[in-house]
């Protein structure tokens, strides 16, 4: 029996499902409102840590064209504010990598249009996606903005937020000195949010995307509202005065001097993200069913980088099951969502859990981390898995067991 897949979006999810699909044969069609060229004129998209389970996944879709060998990192600095601070350091198994998405995009609608893919260009609306199943035997939808995202039930038990938890600045900077090892710095400022410092590939090789996480009201919002355009040097001046203050192991590594956006205004975002989950599909008009994937289905505060490697893990769980079944139904749909559903929520707790004061028992095991460099490693890898990492954070019970493993095996070696 053939297939055609209607895939509504051009981001990681949609491309890394219609790369999926192609590579098994089945027809794919992608609907989005940017070419190829587009992207490298665009404001800077986001900045994305893709974990190695992804990286892994590109592998298999032959699409790895950054590897981590000469563009990866290795490892998390972790560091942590206020009267007595902590500085240490937490492995992976294997690197992750970061790419400038108006990089990455691109490369792989080309990848996908060269295997067969077909793509079709414009705006679409939540009207259009019902007209779409004429052509198509089922209908995903992954760009997550305005009223296609809506299309899709919200889900109040897993959406307690109504409005963003941090105000948003990121910009991709040159200036900045590398650790001794090439890595990502997780610092916490208490009180006034974190800064997540990411080595990644883009337009000028490699930069780093400074990604400030503000807490409404406090001392760094300014970031988030002050335009580079209308004066750039005192946007860098006040940028760097907050550093020095908040985030120090990341100022120290600056050199004034040099320190600018890579490639000017359009490396700088800023906004908001409210935290949601929707619902994980709809039946449209007809009978014919749509699937969220992505965004749609799940959109996370970029604190824990996890969105883009959701996504990439719905879309291979998703295609697997387009392959295995020829009936979409809402069987079908149970079935997808069975699959997904933990990493996905596991992903969105955890990531809500860390916009929220720690509780004693996440103080404890931070400060335990500091001095266990088995236990941060372990929760620095589980970046790739986080169900497994929810597993552990979950309840105040389940931290304090996660903190005795680490004593009971020194205990059993002793």
């Amino acid at each position: 029996m053939s297939k055609h897949i209607a895939i509504v979006g051009g981001g990681v999810g949609g491309l890394h499902l219609g790369l999926y699909l192609r590579a098994r044969g089945i027809a794919v069609t992608v609907y989005t409102d940017r070419q190829p060229h587009e992207f490298a004129g665009a404001r800077l998209l986001n900045t994305v840590a893709h974990h190695s389970i992804t990286v892994a996944r590109e592998t298999e879709l032959g699409v790895n064209h950054w590897p981590t060998d000469q563009y990866g990192y290795y490892c998390h600095y972790h560091h942590f504010g206020g009267e007595q601070p902590l500085f240490f350091r937490g492995d992976f198994k294997s690197a992750s990598r970061a790419v400038d998405y108006r990089l990455y995009l691109p490369r792989l609608m080309e990848d996908l249009a060269s295997r067969g893919g077909r793509f079709v260009y414009g705006a679409l609306n939540a009207d259009d996606v019902t007209h779409l199943v004429d052509g198509a035997d089922l209908v995903v939808v992954c760009a997550g903005k305005g009223p296609l995202g809506q299309m899709f039930q919200h889900d109040p038990a897993h959406s307690p937020f109504d409005g963003p938890q941090r105000m948003l600045c990121v910009g991709l900077y040159k200036g900045v000195k590398e650790e001794a090892t090439r890595s990502v710095t997780l610092s916490v400022s208490p009180g006034q949010g974190e800064l997540i410092d990411i080595p990644t590939v883009t337009f000028s090789g490699m930069a780093h995307a400074l990604l400030m996480e503000n807490v409404p009201g406090g001392d760094m919002e300014t970031l988030a509202h002050l335009r580079y355009e209308e004066d750039p040097r005192f946007f860098l001046d006040t940028l760097l005065d907050k550093l020095e203050k908040h985030h120090p192991t990341v100022y120290r590594r600056i050199d004034r001097e040099v320190f600018d956006l890579a490639q000017g205004g359009l490396d700088l975002l800023q906004g908001g993200v409210t935290p949601t989950v929707r619902q994980g599909h709809m039946t449209l008009p007809g009978g014919k069913i749509a699937i969220a994937l992505g965004d749609v289905q799940a959109v996370v505060d970029p604190l824990c980088g996890q969105g883009a490697n959701m996504a990439s893990h719905a879309a291979f769980v998703l295609g697997e099951q387009i392959v295995r079944q020829s009936v979409y139904d809402e069987r079908f749909c149970e079935i997808v969502e069975a699959q997904r559903r933990d990493r996905i929520l596991g992903a969105t707790r955890w990531t809500n859990l860390f916009l929220q004061p720690p509780s004693p028992e996440l103080m404890q095991l931070i400060g335990t981390m500091s001095q266990d460099r088995a236990l941060c490693d372990e929760f620095t890898d589980n970046f790739n898995r986080p169900e497994e990492q929810w597993n552990r954070l979950a309840s105040p019970q389940r931290i304090l067991h996660w903190l005795a493993e680490p004593r009971a095996r020194v205990a059993l070696a002793a």
